[in-house]
């Protein structure tokens, strides 16, 4: 049983007596019967909370009235012209469990997982709606810089003598709801509070030339009245704005990107912040009210089972937050595919990861601006390699053509090397490779880098360095662009959805990425033409540009690497339980410079007193939004699943004392059949992460070597 659970019974008894049991902490007071605690209003928050019930019919929770047929949909909430709050909120938690899970029936959604899937696995009948009471509020440190979304979700179901609280920290970039489809749907599941955070991220977009902004709640405003309401404002003057619209028109600035924040490095913090707002908004509600208005401390961290969780980003920040978690607000931690950065303090502590016959791999947890401007630079060569060919979204016609061309600029510039195209492009995935890519990845970098890399290595670059929009690091900028590529005013209202379709990294919407420095006028970076070579190579300057930030000198690189020194994980978890699960195949955050190092190094740090377990998946990738998609669909199974299933395993370890399930690679099958037509999966390509795995799956760790079966 958790040691939470002394006193909890205690408390529940005296909460309906009108008094509440003190379960530790300091604003004790006296009162006749015994001591209790008030309910003091956390010191970070910013404005008034504001809550809203949902009656779990025609709006509920979870899918903010859509039910499960709804979500599923592909046709999304529409909005009126001056969008309300709940419209945009509808419309957020469709996009955002759209883009972690894959609502096809053929890929397992409302049969292995989903609204309608219990706790036990059961599917159901049902919609999946959950009613409850939803509340948002903004931490801040008084300035409106920073303005972190918080929000608690509490269901119907929760109770107050066997609280519950989940973290749901957003993935990627993504708003408040950007967690809903994962931890999200998790914990309201099992009647448990939720605390999401965007983590200083989220959806806040400012229209430079227009001079409109998000509120918190994703209205647009005029950024002067919005004033600190706002969830971003780019910090120009007046007159710095109108230089900057006159001489790069129609451009937005971002907050991820140019929130001059570096968010990242208080991500834990955020997620700690997340769970104390939800014990106060707990015991604002089931705390008995005093004479005076104020109410008592009922659930409190010593009675309550806290489980930190998400995945990608915010399973980071579920990580991060436990190595930082001195109060011991946090029971366990159970994360899928974290993107998480633990460089040891010597590089005589990198150790060796040794996966099967594959050779080693030495260099350690790479900084995630690393490995994105590499795989920048050499993916879209790397694309056309003999070992890529049929991968889903293969560069066909004008795409290959300029891809090659980007292989022609590696090889003038020393980068691969090759007398053809593909050559060089073999000799790119080569070093793609050897970098340490997992040959699982090699269909998927076509794929990725059109949906993601670029983007991605222009957001941390601008964040990691606290530059300004008006910058224009790198020649990158944010914008609309015409048929031609070439940048252009908004549609009118274009913005008005952001807060709901938007995923905090442009391209997102009708923003994209714009290379200002291409030859002839700024282009969107896809139609690019550099100066050395005078081609369309896919603003090859630009992403060398962005490449020497971490690989060169000067002060540029020196703010972006100060930046990433400050995100560096430790991989102590402070002895708490916790499992990790990655697909082999992602190519996104690919295990070699996330997950392994971390279990490597948390064994370093903690020896025998770590209870990390690490779940390696095969045949798991990134991202399971994409299994819908033709050669997707037949190679790839949901990691979704898997996250599910850690987070069962950790609440049956910290709830009845269940065994941690030893770390272990999970052998699934892909579905097969057609591009595009997959076979419907079933439980076979999907088996169970076993309590004791085999010895031919069983993962080990010493503080030197982290062995992984092939």
């Amino acid at each position: 049983m958790n040691r939470r659970k002394t006193c909890v019974a205690r408390a529940a008894t005296l909460a309906l007596a009108g008094l509440a049991a003190g379960c530790g902490g300091s604003d004790k007071t006296t009162l006749g019967s015994g001591d209790y605690e008030v309910n003091v209003r956390p010191a970070f928050l910013a404005g008034t909370p504001a809550s809203t019930t949902y009656d779990g019919s025609t709006d509920d929770l979870l899918t903010a009235g859509l039910g499960r047929a709804g979500l599923a949909s592909a046709v999304a909430p529409t909005l009126s012209a001056t969008p309300t709050a709940a419209e945009l909120r509808k419309l957020a938690i469709h996009t955002n469990y759209r883009a972690i899970v894959d609502t096809t029936a053929g890929g397992g959604y409302g049969t292995l997982y989903g609204p309608n899937v219990s706790v036990d696995g059961v599917a159901g009948t049902g919609d999946g709606k959950i009613a409850g009471t939803e509340t948002i509020a903004v931490a801040d440190d008084g300035t409106g810089r920073q303005n972190v979304t918080m929000m608690v979700q509490v269901p119907a179901s929760f109770s107050a003598a066997a609280p519950c609280i989940v973290t749901a920290t957003s993935s990627g970039s993504r708003g408040v709801y950007g967690a809903i489809g994962s931890a999200g749907e998790w914990g309201l599941k099992r009647g448990c509070a939720v605390a999401y955070t965007d983590k200083g991220t989220g959806s806040g977009v400012h229209d430079l030339q227009a001079n409109t902004v998000n509120l918190i709640d994703g209205r647009r405003s005029d950024a002067t009245a919005a004033g600190t309401a706002s969830n971003f404002t780019a910090r120009l003057t007046a007159a710095e704005r109108t230089a900057f619209n006159t001489a790069t028109p129609n451009r937005v600035a971002v907050k991820h990107a140019h929130s001059e924040q570096n968010p990242e490095k208080d991500w834990g913090t955020h997620t700690l912040q997340a769970v104390e707002f939800a014990f106060w908004v707990l015991n604002e509600r089931f705390g008995a009210q005093l004479a005076d208005g104020r109410r008592t401390k009922v659930i409190t961290p010593a009675n309550t089972l806290v489980i930190a969780s998400s995945v990608s980003n915010g399973a980071g920040a579920a990580l991060a937050a436990a190595e930082r978690d001195t109060g011991g607000l946090i029971d366990g931690v159970a994360v899928s595919e974290p993107n998480i950065q633990s460089a040891p303090a010597t590089p005589t502590a990198l150790g060796t990861i040794q996966r099967g016959s594959l050779p080693a791999y030495t260099a350690g947890s790479r900084p995630l601006f690393d490995y994105f401007t590499y795989a920048n630079l050499l993916q879209p060569c790397a694309a056309l390699a003999t070992a890529a060919a049929g991968g889903p979204f293969a560069y066909t016609g004008g795409t290959a053509f300029v891809a090659g061309n980007r292989c022609a600029a590696l090889a003038t510039a020393g980068l691969v090397t090759g007398a053809t195209t593909q050559a060089r492009a073999d000799d790119a995935l080569a070093r793609l490779l050897a970098y340490g890519w997992e040959p699982d990845a090699n269909l998927l970098h076509a794929s990725h880098w059109l949906f993601a890399s670029p983007a991605i290595a222009v957001t941390y670059a601008n964040t990691y360095g606290r530059f300004r929009v008006s910058d224009n690091l790198c020649g990158f900028s944010f914008g609309a662009v015409d048929a031609t590529g070439s940048p252009a005013a908004l549609a009118a209202g274009a913005l008005n959805g952001i807060f709901g379709t938007g995923n905090g990294v442009p391209p997102s919407g009708a923003i994209q990425l714009i290379w200002n420095d291409s030859v002839g006028g700024a282009k969107n970076h896809a139609a690019a033409t550099s100066a050395s070579t005078a081609t369309l190579d896919f603003a090859f300057d630009g992403a060398n540009c962005l490449r020497q930030l971490w690989a060169g000198t000067g002060a540029n690189a020196a703010r972006v690497k100060a930046g990433i020194a400050e995100v560096q994980a430790t991989a102590n978890l402070r002895g708490k339980p916790a499992i990790i699960v990655h697909g082999r195949s992602d190519t996104l955050i690919p295990v070699n410079f996330s997950s392994r190092p971390y279990v490597l190094r948390n064994q370093q740090v903690e020896g025998a007193n770590s209870r990390l377990r690490y779940v390696e998946v095969t045949n798991g990738q990134h991202f399971d939004s994409f299994l819908p998609f033709a050669g997707y669909d037949t190679r790839y199974i949901p990691l979704h699943l898997y996250y599910i299933r850690a987070m069962d395993a950790m609440w049956a370890h910290l709830k009845n004392g269940t065994a941690l399930p030893g770390s272990q690679v999970v052998r699934t099958t892909p579905r097969g059949g057609t591009p595009g037509a997959a076979n419907a999966i079933t439980a076979s390509n999907v088996p169970p992460i076993a309590a004791t795995p085999a010895a031919g799956d069983r993962i080990s760790v010493t503080a030197t070597t982290l062995s992984i079966p092939d």
